[in-house]
């Protein structure tokens, strides 16, 4: 996937905004495969202005209960990535697709690993692979019972949401709303 420049972002938002061109004839007009980016970076600049266009310097981590959230919030409510991060306050679509993907392939625990390789510590650099890094059986008790209380309380709220969607939304509504970093008006 291309990386584009912040700049080059704002350009296509404020050219998409003169009305000139639609979202097709701009991604023909920068040789972009696809107009799918665009229309993200004109709802994202639209909701959250020049921030929504910046990457990140550093990686923002997200718990499995605020990803199952998302990920039922939109299974809920037929609602797209794009619409469903916005509905979130995260400014990257595409990690929900991820996140969607990671749950579909590894379940709950899918949701839960960490990508990329962790740091070394200063003690592992210098030791390096001499300690054994194996989970002793309690530990792996305890994990196990951690991803099985998660599971069981996602599968608690999905039932209480059959029953009763509306309730529901009703109910958890301020969750969502103190979830999501509007800007302040």
């Amino acid at each position: 996937m291309a990386k584009y420049s912040e700049q080059f972002k704002l350009m296509l938002v404020r050219e998409y905004q003169k009305g000139k061109l639609g979202y097709d004839l701009l991604a023909e007009k920068y040789k972009m495969t696809s107009s799918s980016p665009i229309k993200r970076w004109v709802k994202l600049y639209e909701k959250f202005g020049m921030d929504g266009l910046m990457r990140k310097k550093e990686k923002q981590t997200y718990s499995v209960q605020f990803k199952l959230d998302v990920l039922s919030f939109m299974k809920r409510t037929g609602s797209s990535e794009t619409e469903t991060a916005l509905h979130f306050g995260l400014t990257n679509p595409p990690l929900i697709a991820s996140w969607k993907k990671a749950f579909h392939d590894g379940g709950v625990e899918g949701l839960n690993k960490l990508k990329g390789r962790p740091p070394m510590s200063d003690k592992a650099k210098n030791t390096k692979n001499t300690e054994s890094k194996e989970m002793t059986y309690e530990q792996k008790l305890e994990r196990e019972n951690e991803l099985l209380r998660l599971e069981v309380e996602y599968l608690k709220k999905l039932r209480a949401f059959q029953m009763d969607p509306e309730g529901y939304l009703e109910k958890h509504k301020q969750r969502y709303h103190s979830n999501s970093k509007k800007p302040s008006s």
